[in-house]
């Protein structure tokens, strides 16, 4: 089976100075998400899971549009980690030098997240604990040996969440232990597709990366990060 992780379009994180902590698209964003969804349209896909995010469900309406034939649910466990809720309405320049601060954080304190968001330790858990249980809804189990029980019929199943989100299904499903800036080590452009693949090996499965963040469907002058 295949795993597509679709990262969102470019997001519009500001209006006129003003920071939203849960955007929609720029009209950039827009386009790409149309090309995306052309894309999708050459792609087997069995089910359809979005996050709750707006960025995202902007991302994925023109899938669905294309792909009608393909069920679509949301999924809450997909969002991307939570930033502050005080952070809406707060001016731009404030937040983008909170973040640049936060770069040079200790690693403990990276684990905790931006002070009054949700800590990287809960996010991490929320995703982990969301995709085994969507898993084994599909019959897909690991056990102890760390290999993946994964049954011939299973459905392909293509996610539209972020960089975060996407990042911590990669770590977990390539067996990496966690690092509290995931999206660090695995940092993907907008609307971009990352894939997945179910391999057979030693009596069992592992995950195989056999893509990441490919953008052909994007022209040059629409990549972003």
């Amino acid at each position: 089976m295949d795993i597509l992780l679709l990262r969102h379009a470019q997001p519009q994180w500001d209006t006129d100075d003003v920071s939203s902590v849960d955007p929609g698209l720029t009209a950039l964003g827009t386009r790409q998400a149309d090309l995306l969804a052309e894309r999708m349209v050459s792609e087997r896909s069995d089910l359809l899971l979005v996050s709750t995010a707006r960025r995202a469900q902007e991302t994925a309406r023109p899938v669905r549009e294309r792909r009608r034939d393909v069920p679509t649910e949301d999924r809450s466990w997909l969002h991307e980690i939570r930033m502050p809720e005080h952070w809406e309405g707060t001016p731009a320049d404030d937040v983008n030098r909170a973040l640049r601060e936060a770069r040079d954080r200790p690693r403990d304190l990276w684990w905790e997240g931006m002070p009054g968001g949700e800590s990287f330790r809960d996010f991490h858990a929320r995703v982990t604990i969301g995709l085994t249980a969507e898993l084994e809804g599909l019959g897909i189990v690991r056990g102890d040996d760390g290999l993946w029980a994964v049954p011939d019929d299973v459905p392909e199943v293509t996610m539209v969440a972020h960089a975060g989100t996407n990042s911590v299904v990669l770590g977990h499903l390539l067996g990496l232990d966690p690092e509290p800036w995931e999206w660090e080590r695995f940092a993907s452009d907008h609307a971009s597709v990352t894939r997945l693949r179910s391999t057979r090996i030693a009596g069992g499965h592992i995950f195989s990366l056999q893509g990441f963040s490919d953008v052909a469907h994007l022209p040059a002058d629409l990549v972003t990060a």
